[in-house]
C-alpha cells in the first residue's frame, strides 16, 4: 500500500540561510492490515516522514526528495487540491497533542462532523449520527453527552478518543498515529493500544505508529525501523529487532527505561550504547543488594519524619445550595495521612484524577486544604500566614510538570534561575547571584552560555533540567516532583532520573515524587503509595507493591505497563 524511496528532507535556516537535514535515504513498506513502527527521541526525524507522507510540511521551508507511494500513485506529485482529496479521506491522523489539535471553541461533536461533510457527501443529520456512531466505537462513554461537550471538559485519554474518531470518519485506507499514547496514564495507554489494533483489523486498514518508546511499538507493530538523526538505522519484523536488536541505539532506547523486575544504582542513557568501547551487557546495570537496601531502610526510618500529613482534605464544591452553600463537593484528597523522612523519596502513583497532583499542591499551600494538618519539621503549614510561608517555601520547592509553561518565556533562564535568590534576599549581590546559577547550571549539566538564552531555545529535557536548578537554586530540603518526566523520552527521563537520584545524595534531599507510571515510580521510590478517587489504596515498600500487589486497582495499574508481567 505504502512504499516510501530515499525520501530526503531539507528544511531552510532562516538565520543564517544554510540547510538542515531533517530525513535522509528513508526507505519502507507497508502492507494493508499492518502496523510500521516509527520509534526514536524527538529530533530522529519520524514525525517529520509521517508529515511529508500527508504533505503537511510548509513547502517554502522545507524540501522533499524521493518518492512517497500510495496504492501506486506518487503523493509528491500531486497537486495541492488533488492532494486535499488523499489527506484526511484515504489516509488520516492522529496527532501528538490532541488539546492543541482540537479547536477550544467548538463542540467535539461539531469538529468531527465537520470533517465527514468536508469529504463524504451526505446531511448534516447523517453526519452528526455518523459522528455518534463513531464515538461509541471508539468506546467513549455517553457519546451524545461527548457530542456536545467542548475539549476542556473532556480527559487526556477522552480527547485522544475523539482524535481516533475523527481519523476514522472517512474510512482511511492508512491510519498515521503520531505518538497518540505519550502522557497518559498507562491503564488509559492500553486501552488507546488494544482500541487502536480493535479498528485496524475490524477495518483492515494499514497503520504507521510513531513513538519514542520501545516498549509501546512492541505492543502494536509487526515491523519496525528505527530512526537516528534522521536516518533508519535498523529496521525488520518486531519479534526479530526486540529479541536481537543489532544496532548499538536500539539497544540503549530497550535499555534505558525503567525495568520494574530489577533495581538498578543508575539506569543506562543512550549515549553509553554509543560509545566505542561500550560492554553493552553489562552497562550501567549495577544492581542494589538486599543488604544494601536493609541499611539504607533501617537509616532512613530511624530519623524523625521531615514532613508529616495528617488527615488532610481538600474538596471542591460543584453543587451550590441556598444562600451559596455548597450541596455536593468533589472529594480530590480525602482524608490521607502520610510521612516523608530525611532523605527519602516517596513515590505517588495513580492516574490522572486519582488526587495526587492536588494532594502535592495542598502540601506546598498552591491549594488551601479543605481540612488537616501539615507538619513539616514539626511546624504546621496551614497555622502559618503569608509572609511566614513564604519564608517556609524557600524549604520546599515544587518541580512542575511541563517545563515549558512554568518558564516565562520572555525572561531568560539565568534570570529565571536567578530569580528566588532575589526574592528571598539571598547573597549579597547580583555577581554573587549569578555565580550560584552559573554553578547549578553546571551541576545540572547545562553550560554557562545558556545563562542569556530563553525557554524556546532548549530540548524539553534541556527544560526540565532548567526547572529543577530553579527548584535547587534556594537549597531546599524538600522538593515535590509533580510528573516531571512523563512527557520526556524515554532516554531523557532515563538522564533526567539519575539527575535527581545523585542531587539527592549530594544535598540530602527529600522527594514527593508523583506519576502515572508504576515502573518509574518503583525505580526511584524508598516507598510508594497508590492513590485511587482521593484516598490511599496502598503503601508500602516498592517491591513488595509491584510483586504482590493487594488492591485490584493496584494490579491492574501493573498489568497495564507495557510488557508487564502477564499473570497479573
Amino acid at each position: 500500500m505504502v512504499n516510501v524511496e530515499n525520501l530526503n528532507i531539507q528544511f531552510l535556516n532562516q538565520e543564517d540561510r544554510s540547510l538542515i537535514n531533517a530525513v535522509k535515504n528513508v526507505n519502507f513498506k507497508i502492507k494493508k492490515g499492518k502496523v510500521l513502527g516509527i520509534v526514536g527521541e524527538s529530533g530522529s526525524g519520524k514525525s517529520v516522514t509521517s508529515f511529508s507522507i500527508m504533505r503537511l510540511l510548509d513547502e517554502s521551508t522545507a524540501t522533499i526528495n524521493g518518492k512517497i507511494e500510495f496504492n501506486n500513485v506518487n503523493l509528491l506529485s500531486l497537486s495541492a487540491d488533488h492532494m486535499r482529496a488523499y489527506r484526511g479521506n484515504k489516509i488520516s491522523m492522529i496527532f501528538q497533542e490532541p488539546m492543541s489539535s482540537l479547536n477550544p471553541v467548538f463542540t467535539c461533536g461539531d469538529q468531527v462532523r465537520e470533517a465527514i461533510l468536508l469529504h463524504q457527501k451526505t446531511s448534516k443529520q447523517e453526519a452528526q449520527a455518523r459522528t455518534i456512531a463513531l464515538f461509541k466505537e471508539v468506546q467513549l462513554p455517553r457519546p451524545e453527552n461527548i457530542y456536545n461537550s467542548y475539549p476542556h471538559q473532556l480527559s487526556g485519554g477522552q480527547k485522544q478518543r475523539v482524535m481516533i474518531a475523527m481519523a476514522l470518519s472517512c474510512n482511511p485506507e492508512l491510519l498515521i498515529a503520531d505518538e497518540p499514547t505519550t502522557a497518559l496514564d498507562v491503564t488509559v495507554q492500553k486501552m488507546i493500544l488494544e482500541l487502536l489494533l480493535r479498528i485496524k483489523e475490524e477495518r483492515h486498514m494499514a497503520m504507521i505508529f510513531i513513538s519514542h518508546d520501545l516498549a509501546v511499538i512492541r505492543e502494536i507493530a509487526d515491523e519496525v525501523a528505527v530512526m537516528y538523526k534522521g536516518d533508519i538505522v535498523e529496521q525488520g519484523p518486531a519479534s526479530l529487532i526486540f529479541s536481537n536488536p543489532q544496532h548499538p541505539y536500539t539497544r540503549g532506547l530497550l535499555a534505558c527505561r525503567p525495568n520494574p523486575e530489577k533495581l538498578v544504582k543508575r539506569l543506562p542513557i543512550v549515549s553509553d550504547f554509543l560509545k566505542p568501547d561500550a560492554a553493552l551487557d553489562t552497562l550501567n546495570l549495577e544492581q542494589y543488594s538486599i543488604d544494601e537496601v536493609k541499611t539504607k531502610r533501617s537509616q532512613l526510618y530511624a530519623q524523625e519524619p521531615i514532613l508529616e500529613v495528617r488527615d488532610l482534605n481538600t474538596w471542591f464544591p460543584i453543587k451550590q445550595g441556598m444562600f451559596g452553600k455548597a450541596k455536593e463537593y468533589i472529594k480530590a484528597v480525602n482524608d490521607i495521612s502520610l510521612e516523608v523522612y530525611p532523605g527519602e523519596t516517596l513515590g505517588l502513583v495513580g492516574e490522572s484524577g486519582c488526587g495526587k497532583t492536588t494532594l502535592g499542591r495542598s502540601i506546598l499551600r498552591l491549594i488551601e486544604p479543605t481540612s488537616g494538618q501539615l507538619l513539616f519539621e514539626k511546624k504546621d503549614l496551614r497555622a502559618l500566614n503569608k509572609v511566614e510561608l513564604r519564608k517556609a517555601r524557600r524549604d520546599i520547592q515544587i518541580i512542575f510538570q511541563d517545563p515549558y509553561s512554568a518558564l516565562n518565556p520572555k525572561v531568560t533562564v539565568g534570570r529565571a534561575i536567578l530569580e528566588p535568590l532575589e526574592v528571598h534576599e539571598l547573597h549579597s549581590n547580583y555577581d554573587s547571584r549569578k555565580k550560584i546559577v552559573l554553578d547549578l547550571l553546571e551541576r545540572v549539566d547545562l553550560k554557562p552560555e545558556h545563562f542569556n538564552r530563553f525557554p524556546h531555545e532548549f530540548s524539553g529535557g534541556q527544560r526540565q533540567r532548567i526547572v529543577i536548578a530553579r527548584a535547587l537554586a534556594l537549597q531546599p530540603k524538600f522538593i515535590i516532583c509533580d510528573e516531571s518526566v512523563s512527557a520526556l523520552d524515554v532516554s531523557v527521563q532515563a538522564q533526567v532520573l539519575n539527575l535527581l537520584k545523585e542531587l539527592q545524595s549530594d544535598f540530602g534531599l527529600s522527594y514527593i515524587f508523583i506519576s502515572h507510571d508504576l515502573a518509574v515510580v518503583k525505580h526511584i521510590s524508598d516507598r510508594m503509595i497508590v492513590m485511587n478517587k482521593g484516598r490511599i489504596e496502598e503503601t508500602g515498600f516498592p517491591e513488595e507493591i509491584y510483586s504482590h500487589p493487594k488492591a485490584l486497582y493496584t494490579r491492574n495499574l501493573i498489568a497495564a505497563i507495557p510488557g508487564s508481567k502477564s499473570n497479573l
